[in-house]
């Protein structure tokens, strides 16, 4: 078994992906109005919106900006230039600037729009880079 990706179900699709977009810095694949995708190296963030819950067996296996227990995580090569880079986009959704973490990553936190934690870090100890 491969765990590929996680998927965000949304209300308002087209601002979600595009936060994503200009966070990550990748391109979203817009598969239909309903239905996008950010590929990473190792895996990939979908997105779709709750027009496509229809089709898992309707609205109620799903609700969208109600996330309170997940963090998706994204491994960086320098977190401190993407908070220089997104600190003024981010405005009231940052959560915590870069901060090192006592198990060796530094990270930077921060909300998407529908509220869900998004964690950039980086490893900074040697224990922290050899579980990378």
């Amino acid at each position: 078994m491969t765990f590929v990706s996680t998927r965000i179900i949304t209300a308002n699709i087209g601002h979600l992906v595009d936060f994503y977009e200009q966070v990550t810095g990748y391109s979203a694949v817009r598969y239909t109005e309903d239905f996008a995708e950010l590929r990473t190296p190792v895996a990939v963030l979908a997105i779709g919106s709750t027009r496509t819950l229809q089709l898992f067996g309707g609205d109620s296996i799903a609700s969208p900006a109600t996330n309170r227990s997940l963090i998706l995580e994204f491994r960086v090569d320098d977190v401190d230039s993407h908070f220089e880079r997104l600190a003024d986009y981010l405005g009231p959704a940052l959560v915590q600037a870069p901060t090192t973490m006592p198990w060796g990553n530094r990270s930077l936190l921060f909300r998407d729009p529908d509220g869900n934690l998004v964690n950039f870090f980086t490893p900074v100890t040697l224990e922290a880079k050899e579980r990378q």
